[in-house]
């Protein structure tokens, strides 16, 4: 079975790794989306910033998810406001900032909105309540109904190529001033210096912004966050259908068809519950067969061109992980499966808090 994203160019040079000991204001460890905001936001506040990842640029999660580029937490908003209150409002707001920063800096992004769909009853019901509360706090939402089935319209969110995003910063980013190296990993991070195979990183700041595979990196951890594998596939083309990312069955099952026709497909995650908590590489079989009996129930015969499996980060309440872990090393991660645009937020948080000293009041 293989394992490559429907989202891989094939025209990724590539970044060299570190050779030799550097020194930065800051060090920011993982290269996926949102440790590239952090290296935005570090050349945007005048530090002198080095990033590295262990492996590509948005290698795991950030260059292996659906693409969906979604405002809010990963609960639905009125969960959110029921469990932390105003924050979540806040934390909305920021999310739409963001999202307004990358349709205005970032290539291969299309602001077309995202659809809830409902499953049945009771989550058309719930999607009624999330409506309410969106609305009562002025954020534009519309009820919708349509080929789809009926649920709710979200006209400020978007789609993207994940990978190809991440990796279309890069070049802004270097000319910016920053120093970022693929294959180096991390392999000591604290009082001040982050060692790896390739050499000594000497910073008065470190934000570490992985998510998948977090409490490997932290085993302290363990208990506070646990990675999940997550699982897609996509299609040939096949005519034009969908207008907008879909999401449906409480978030367990999404989708999207990409501009050249092609439909990508993932989750029932919760079907496979003990089977999806694990670190462990992917795709699996027993996973892509329910994703593909899901597409009969679509209704779309096509050939499956691509399977491919990244790993997530989950907290037991949702809300990311955040948080000064030593003195001076700042840990981000955690964003329950939407990291694309919640992530930057965490990140750039980070960033700010490391430089002031004092934590930004997010969740």
């Amino acid at each position: 079975m293989t394992d490559t994203p429907v989202w891989e160019t094939g025209d990724w040079e590539g970044l060299d790794a570190l050779a030799g000991g550097r020194e930065a204001d800051l060090c920011v460890v993982g290269l996926g989306g949102s440790g590239l905001a952090a290296v935005d936001e570090g050349l945007a506040l005048g530090l002198d910033v080095v990033g590295i990842d262990a492996g590509r640029v948005a290698g795991e999660a950030a260059g292996r998810n659906g693409g969906f580029l979604l405002a809010g937490m990963p609960l639905f908003y009125h969960e959110a406001v029921l469990r932390w209150g105003d924050a979540a409002r806040i934390v909305y707001q920021l999310t739409l900032a963001e999202l307004d920063r990358i349709m205005t800096t970032q290539q291969t992004t299309a602001r077309v909105g995202s659809l809830r769909i409902a499953d049945d009853d009771a989550e058309l019901a719930d999607i009624g309540d999330e409506l309410s509360a969106l609305r009562a706090h002025g954020f534009e939402s519309h009820p919708y109904d349509g080929p789809e089935g009926e649920g709710l319209l979200l006209p400020a969110d978007g789609s993207c190529n994940p990978k190809r995003r991440c990796r279309g910063m890069v070049a802004d980013l270097v000319s910016g001033g920053a120093s970022l190296y693929e294959r180096t990993r991390a392999v000591e991070i604290g009082n001040g210096r982050v060692e790896t195979e390739g050499g000594v990183i000497e910073a008065d700041q470190i934000v570490v912004a992985v998510d998948g595979r977090l409490e490997l990196v932290f085993p302290r951890l363990q208990g506070q966050v646990r990675t999940a594998r997550l699982e897609m596939l996509a299609t040939e083309p096949i005519e034009r259908r969908y207008d907008r990312p879909v999401y449906t069955a409480h978030g367990y099952i999404y989708w999207q068809q990409l501009p050249d026709g092609s439909v990508a497909l993932g989750g029932l995650r919760d079907r496979f519950a003990d089977h999806s908590w694990t670190t462990e590489p992917g795709p699996t079989p027993e996973l892509q067969d329910a994703l593909e009996g899901y597409l009969g129930e679509l209704g779309i015969e096509a050939t499956i061109t691509h399977r491919w499996a990244g790993h997530a980060a989950y907290t037991p309440d949702r809300a990311p992980i955040y948080t000064e872990l030593d003195p001076g090393v700042w840990v981000v991660g955690g964003y329950c499966g939407h990291g694309n645009v919640l992530g930057a937020v965490y990140a750039r948080a980070a960033v700010r808090s490391a430089v002031s000293g004092s934590r930004e009041p997010l969740l």
